[in-house]
């Protein structure tokens, strides 16, 4: 089992619930309103006057089959709009209940 985090301006919500629904994920842990700034480029999401924008974050836990797709899904989304911004991380989940 691997944990997919998801990082990505808040435009990208309902594309990305897609995304999991579509290769069989149903469950998920999103966190609205969240601000960062890319590491290598692009505006900071601040919510801010000068930086309006937000971002959300989801974390899904996702059997190990699924993953390939769904970071190819994310990539693709990326690709066709990089200047809204989203990143995706992978981890080994040991245990779990």
């Amino acid at each position: 089992m691997k944990a997919i985090f998801v990082s990505y301006n808040q435009a990208f919500n309902d594309e990305i619930v897609e995304c999991l629904e579509k290769n069989g994920q149903r469950g998920f842990s999103r966190w609205d309103e969240v601000m960062g700034r890319g590491s290598e480029d692009g505006e900071p999401h601040y919510g801010s006057h000068a930086w309006p924008v937000l971002n959300q974050s989801v974390l899904s836990m996702v059997e190990d089959d699924k993953v390939e797709q769904i970071l190819r899904d994310l990539k693709g989304k990326d690709e066709r709009h990089p200047e809204l911004g989203l990143r995706a991380f992978v981890w080994n989940i040991e245990e779990h209940i």
